[in-house]
């Protein structure tokens, strides 16, 4: 293969590359917001004593930002509003 045909079918696969990535960086920035709310989320959860169980009040970061990563982006914010209207509910016992 010459120079120039390697060159190109190099940047024929880079350019696959970053359209293939899974993750842009608005998704990051999605999914880094999502995380960060769920985990304030679980300190009220904890601070107003609501006992709100399950995988979406974990305290764990990471496992908010793997769930997050792998939904569209409806799923990750109808599950943040489910979290605000159940500690909006446990509040105002």
């Amino acid at each position: 293969m010459t120079t120039n045909r390697m060159i190109a079918a190099l940047s024929v696969i880079a350019a696959l590359g970053l359209a293939l990535t899974p993750r842009s960086a608005e998704a990051q920035a999605n999914c880094d917001w999502y995380a960060k709310t769920a985990l304030k989320q679980q300190q009220d959860n904890e601070r107003l004593k609501c006992n709100l169980k399950g995988a979406e009040w974990s305290s764990d970061l990471r496992a908010h930002m793997t769930w997050c990563a792998g939904v569209a982006p409806d799923a990750w914010k109808a599950i943040a509003q489910k979290r605000d209207q159940a500690l909006a509910q446990c509040a105002k016992k």
